[in-house]
């Protein structure tokens, strides 16, 4: 490393560490940039610091949360790195999980110590049916006694549609940008960011908490990572989930590269940077890029949530390798909330 470039590292690191850590303001767009390109040499001391701004600006706990796919494959969108778009000849067909499937589910999530059980289906937007097989779902939980808050992943969705999820009990809403705006139309060609900017701020207004993330890999640019850092932090979510691209058989990113695992520990910790009091969530493509020795890496370089078990169509390690691992680092789960 030359003197120059240590130099403006030092400068990077003490700016972060005096805006973010010290005064819990997150880094703007131009600053997440300077820190993405941060010298490999220095990933130990930002993943650190990074650490440091979790446990300051959001404690030690962790929320654990499980997910379900309630309507599996088929959809019309054209996500480009999906595996359940119907566009693509991909080897996931169309399918419904039953509401017995269902309950089963979440009372196996809960009983991992999972506050978060997440119901998701693979649609451009929820109709008529699939709501009513959400409001029986959600009504069958409850009547089997599993104390879990429910959250919902089911696409765009119009102001009648939140006002349903909200008088259903739904506690958090996902609904994913995916990417920066820019490389958006890259990615998604069937619909537009800002539509899926506005079911967002449907959701923000009408109560729901608001988990937005996206997924790093697909061919954006360093200056589309701080830009969709940026965009994030603008959007003020109460969690982001963090993806790594898994590449898919049958969709057009079937030949992307993985993304390596020291990118998405320094991107990870960029945007720990970027939105302080944040709840960032280890999502689907963690074991992939980063395997196990990642994954304790990232709960102690920014990272304060994680879903265990697998990710819809992809596979993740089991359960208890995750809490086995909180318990190691001696970080306790995140207690369901008094109010379901």
């Amino acid at each position: 490393m030359t003197i120059a470039v240590q130099r403006t590292d030092d400068a990077v690191l003490a700016e972060a560490r005096e805006q973010v850590l010290e005064r819990g303001v997150g880094l703007a767009e131009a600053q997440v940039l300077r820190v993405l390109r941060l010298s490999d040499e220095r990933l130990p001391e930002l993943l650190a610091l990074a650490h440091e701004v979790r446990m300051r600006w959001c404690g030690p706990e962790v929320e654990v949360e499980g997910i379900v796919s309630l309507k599996t494959g088929g959809c019309p969108e054209d996500c480009h790195f999906c595996s359940q778009s119907g566009r693509f000849p991909t080897p996931v067909r169309s399918a419904w999980l039953d509401i017995p499937g269902l309950v089963e589910a979440a009372r196996q999530t809960a009983a991992t110590g999972a506050t978060e059980f997440c119901i998701v289906a693979a649609v451009r937007g929820p109709d008529a049916r699939l709501l009513g097989q959400v409001r029986d779902g959600i009504r069958a939980i409850r009547e089997a006694g599993i104390e879990i808050q429910i959250a919902c992943s089911l696409g765009m969705l119009t102001q009648s549609q939140v006002d349903e999820l909200v008088a259903m009990g739904v506690h958090r809403y996902n609904h994913n940008l995916e990417t920066a705006r820019s490389h958006f139309p890259n990615v998604v060609t069937t619909h537009s960011w800002a539509e899926r900017w506005d079911t967002l701020r449907m959701v923000r207004d009408a109560g729901m908490e608001v988990c937005c993330g996206g997924i790093l890999g697909m061919g954006e640019t360093v200056e589309q990572r701080a830009e969709f850092a940026a965009q994030l932090a603008e959007l003020d979510p109460h969690e982001v989930p963090m993806n790594f691209l898994i590449p898919q058989p049958g969709t057009p990113y079937e030949a992307y590269p993985v993304v390596e695992g020291r990118d998405a520990l320094r991107t990870i910790a960029a945007f720990r940077l970027a939105m302080p009091r944040t709840m960032l969530r280890f999502a689907g493509g963690r074991e992939l890029t980063l395997g196990d020795l990642g994954a304790e890496q990232g709960m102690l370089g920014g990272i304060n949530a994680i879903i265990v078990g697998n990710y819809l169509t992809n596979l993740g390690r089991p359960a208890q390798q995750d809490l086995d691992m909180l318990t190691d680092l001696k970080m306790p789960i995140k207690a369901l909330s008094d109010t379901l």
